[in-house]
């Protein structure tokens, strides 16, 4: 198994009960779209449940407007015994036809849990190039 296995790509919509007072996607609703898709990517590379042990970093890179596209695309970019490193892209699409950009970004470490919440061994990556992006 590779960390590209566990790529996974979900999509939402920016509602208006996701907006600020900027009717831009508020923060706060971004960062969860973030956490959401990285625990479903970790969830999936280690077959077991996962919890989020730390966010390592967030940025916006540009505002997301109400009624945009979001795509978020997550993979694992490193594994350790029982955590995992997850990256996570949000790219938008404003409106259809204009080219998505990337918009906000995030990296999380994930923990593999046991049914009583204890770390458990996650499935070793063999990837050249985890660096990258699938």
């Amino acid at each position: 198994m590779t960390s590209f296995d566990s790529a996974t790509e979900v999509q939402e919509i920016v509602l208006a009960q996701d907006a600020n007072h900027r009717q831009t996607l508020f923060a706060g609703h971004g960062l969860r779209m973030l956490a959401k898709s990285a625990y479903l990517c970790a969830r999936q590379f280690a077959h077991s449940e996962v919890v989020m042990a730390r966010v390592v970093d967030v940025q916006f890179l540009a505002p997301v407007a109400v009624g945009s596209a979001l795509s978020l695309r997550a993979w694992v970019a490193r594994v350790g015994r029982s955590s995992m490193t997850v990256c996570v892209h949000g790219l938008a699409e404003q409106a259809p036809g204009i080219p998505a950009e990337l918009a906000l970004q995030g990296l999380f470490e994930m923990v593999a849990v046991d049914a009583h919440g204890r770390p458990k061994a996650v499935p070793q990556a063999v990837n050249p190039n985890q660096e990258k992006t699938p």
